[in-house]
């Protein structure tokens, strides 16, 4: 399925290469701002529209599920329609979104704008990185491009967070999407003065035969419907009626994907890149780490609000330091560690690590905590952890992926990322939730039920990251001569790891050589 190489998107002399990648940054920065300045008002969102517990994970899973299910899609349409297309296509209906979330004043006109917005961030990134790509032919000019791109995500981490707990705390919760409105209206009128026109020749689009919209469909239904059976089980439990149809529901649209995606002349995702242990073992080790990621973020704002009397500022800088911590382990450390010692040498540990955090978040008390003994040191730890463990675990994927088939490989990832990231934020919230309403229904104050019940779901999150350790132990073994033990060059110009909702947009992984599917990354 080898692609021809694009032409540069810049042609000399007519175009500035800096001005377009200011822009590009600047439409990637407004999706990683959203992706983490929600998370410091969840508990002023949950207050004011009635969410409950369990529910309230929809706000996060809702952009998530449409972000992962459609990315692939939307960047195949980029290679057809043009990536210029989809980019201001995208930009714009993200700003729509932001608008309909601001002014949603019920819970579900909330999610479904939320839905809108990760359709549209799928717009966005599914065509950015891969144009970033093309700007920057020459290797030197690529991994400064790459730095800003990377510096860019990192920071728009951070900013999120404090940007979320300002606006939350002196305006209302309303303006972190207000917020978006002018980054993504200037971003898409910039993108249409400063970005080529890549249109196929003519302005004729290629043929749309060979997208895979049915597949895209039913992955994202499936999705929906397993993400709604996990909440379920909070109020209703596993044994009900409308569970089990729910859950039964959700397994038929996924064999019917998969099926398809068998069969399918051009599949979405094409089942052949798992048949190697590398790819299909570095998926499964990033959906579970990133799913502890989404967790940490989620609950511990609801921890620091509802048990420690936090208000959304103060959530924000708590949480901030491990954005920062992130940023230098991943573009300051990370590649020297990986080529002195391996890249599995600095997964495997880091993995441990990561796990470690959590076992020390459920040990937090429900009363008269500390934040230098009982928040910081998790804080740190996760930053540190996942800071390695990302560009390591994206090298070692990498490693076993040919020339032709990169920019796929690399946007599988990215996909498995916003899937594990919604399921497992899913199962989490509902762990919690179920354990605090029974806590609750025996008697126990409000805030020694909560923190009974985040307590389980930080247990439940360093199991999945001790699963994660193992399956790493086991599958991630690159061959001899491969490069994905001992190279360190691919991180060394790769996109740093968000804190999010991390990615995980998109820029956890190495770059991709430019062929025309980098524009799916």
């Amino acid at each position: 399925m080898a692609q021809p190489s694009p032409e540069p998107l810049v042609p000399a002399g007519t175009r500035s290469p800096g001005a377009a990648l200011a822009v590009l940054s600047a439409g990637t920065l407004m999706i990683v701002l959203d992706g983490t300045i929600v998370n410091v008002a969840l508990p002023s969102i949950q207050h004011d529209l009635g969410f409950s517990q369990a529910g309230l994970a929809w706000v996060v899973n809702a952009y998530l599920i449409a972000f992962g299910g459609l990315l692939l899609l939307t960047g195949r349409l980029g290679d057809l329609l043009g990536r210029r297309r989809i980019l201001v296509a995208g930009l714009t209906a993200f700003s729509a979104a932001s608008l309909l979330c601001g002014i949603a004043d019920s819970a579900g006109v909330l999610v479904a704008a939320r839905f809108v917005q990760g359709a549209a961030g799928a717009m966005v990134s599914a065509v950015a990185l891969g144009m970033v790509i093309a700007l920057y032919p020459e290797p030197r000019g690529r991994a400064r491009a790459m730095g800003v791109y990377s510096f860019t995500q990192s920071a728009g981490g951070v900013l999120g967070l404090l940007a979320g707990g300002v606006l939350t705390q002196a305006i209302n919760w309303h303006w972190i999407f207000f917020v978006n409105l002018p980054i993504g209206i200037a971003a898409a009128l910039l993108s249409l003065r400063l970005l080529p026109d890549d249109r196929p020749a003519g302005g004729t689009p290629r043929s749309l035969r060979g997208v895979d919209a049915p597949g895209a469909v039913l992955v994202t239904a499936a999705l929906m419907l397993g993400v709604s059976t996990i909440v379920r089980t909070a109020g209703h439990g596993w044994t009900s009626t409308s569970t089990a149809v729910s859950g039964a529901l959700s397994l038929a649209l996924l064999a019917a994907f998969l099926l398809r995606q068998a069969r399918a002349a051009q599949p979405l995702m094409p089942l052949r890149l798992f048949r190697s242990r590398i790819v299909s073992g570095a998926n499964v080790v990033q959906a579970l780490m990133v799913a502890g990621g989404f967790g940490f973020q989620f609950l511990t704002s609801l921890y620091l609000q509802r048990v420690l009397g936090y208000d959304p500022l103060e959530i924000g800088l708590a949480i901030a330091p491990t954005g920062v911590v992130i940023g230098v382990m991943s573009l300051a450390l990370s590649a020297r560690l990986g080529a002195r010692f391996g890249q599995r040498a600095v997964l495997l540990p880091s993995l441990a690590l990561f796990a470690s955090g959590f076992l020390l978040l459920a040990r937090a008390p429900s009363a008269h905590a500390s934040y230098l003994t009982d928040v910081l040191p998790p804080i740190l730890v996760f930053g540190v952890s996942f800071g390695l463990a990302m560009p390591s675990l994206m090298t070692l994927g990498m490693s076993d992926a040919t020339p032709a088939d990169s920019g796929l490989v690399s946007g599988v990832f990215n996909t498995a990322q916003q899937i594990g990231g919604a399921l497992g934020l899913a199962v989490l919230a509902s762990l919690a939730g179920a354990r605090t309403d029974h806590r609750l229904a025996a008697g126990d104050p409000a805030p020694q039920a909560l923190t009974s019940g985040y307590h389980l779901a930080f247990l439940a999150a360093a199991a999945l990251l001790a699963a994660a350790t193992v399956i790493a132990t086991v599958l991630l073994r690159t061959p001899a001569g491969s490069g994905g033990d001992q190279a360190a060059a691919a991180p060394a110009t790769a996109p740093a790891p968000q804190v999010q909702p991390v990615s995980s947009t998109p820029g956890s992984r190495p770059a991709p050589e430019p062929t025309d599917r980098t524009a799916r990354v």
